[in-house]
């Protein structure tokens, strides 16, 4: 039986999947902070079950208080 998915932000369920530093190639924008996430910086993906083409890139520290934070604080 595979694992339950985790619930996103907005209660969507997505497979979380880890990106180590030497995968980390591009610069992405984490939604939980609003802050670069840099290339060789390891993160997690969030990839929605049902539209996988939806993907977030989030710094491990922004996905782990998702449910106790506010979304993306301005720069």
């Amino acid at each position: 039986m595979p694992p339950e998915p985790e619930l996103d932000p907005m209660g969507l369920p997505v497979e979380v999947r880890r990106v180590q530093p030497y995968e980390a190639t591009k610069t992405y924008m984490c939604p939980g902070c609003n802050r670069d996430i840099r290339p060789g910086e390891g993160h997690l993906v969030a990839v929605p079950i049902d539209a996988p083409d939806l993907r977030r890139h989030w710094h491990r520290g922004c996905w782990a208080n998702r449910a106790t934070r506010r979304p993306g604080r301005l720069r």
